[in-house]
């Protein structure tokens, strides 16, 4: 009998809110997500925002991912309003960074956080955001095209550790969809990549076997770019081993 593969939950985003008397509340995400977790070997499980304890939510699953999507309230982590600030969802708000600390208390338990997945992380363990890019570093390097589409732009990957391992490359072109990013790191986290402009644009735990987040969006390019693939490949081949 062939291994068991890994369940790797995926929160997603919603619950929506319904414009229309006819329209009913939902949970969504991009297919990238589930699609990139089935080419690295394992099975993705949905979650969808709710009053569940943590813990037990994470009991059901091998490891974590923390998906991209709306921005983060403000009032989550004491940062300013912004008038471009969006989709702020509380309910999201609340599930992600309750499993992000339940998780934080399996060191066992692998943990990917993508784009906001990564904000979220980061506010979990007493950092917050810089709520406006373009205010602070300019636009010689887009983040996202305007009004809110994704663009590329190239990362500069530190040559030890987690990282290297993963990603062999020390240049590597990204998906970038954010208009946010790490501003005082949280607790523990450290560095691991930056765009041009000296964003920071992925983070590791250090005291976590694996626990990472990128701001770009690795499962945009997944399927057509095997070295996006390598972090989910790296994050199923660790829940096996929960």
């Amino acid at each position: 009998m062939s291994a068991r593969r890994p369940t790797i939950g995926i929160t997603t985003y919603g619950p929506s809110n319904p414009s229309e008397p006819s329209d009913l509340p939902m949970f969504s995400l991009p297919t990238g997500y589930v699609d990139s977790v089935v080419a690295a070997g394992g099975i993705p499980v949905l979650l969808g925002a709710s009053a569940l304890p943590a813990a037990e939510v994470l009991a059901a699953l091998d490891g974590l991912v923390v998906a991209g999507g709306g921005d983060i309230s403000p009032d989550v982590y004491g940062g300013a309003r912004h008038e471009t600030i969006y989709s702020v969802n509380p309910a999201r708000d609340s599930f992600e960074l309750r499993l992000v600390r339940a998780a934080l208390e399996r060191p066992e338990l692998p943990l990917l956080g993508i784009c906001r997945g990564m904000q979220v992380m980061n506010i979990a363990l007493g950092g917050d955001l810089e709520p406006h890019l373009p205010d602070v570093v300019g636009e010689k390097v887009l983040h996202r095209l305007p009004p809110r589409l994704p663009t590329m732009h190239p990362v500069e990957i530190e040559r030890s550790g987690l990282f290297a391992e993963i990603f062999p490359d020390r240049d590597l072109p990204v998906c970038s969809w954010h208009h946010q990013a790490v501003r005082k790191l949280g607790r523990g986290l450290r560095p691991t990549a930056h765009a041009p402009d000296g964003v920071i644009e992925a983070v590791v735990l250090e005291d976590r076997p694996f626990a990472l987040g990128v701001q770009w969006h690795p499962e945009m390019q997944a399927l057509q770019d095997r070295r996006q693939l390598r972090v989910f490949e790296a994050l199923v081949a660790r829940a096996k081993h929960t």
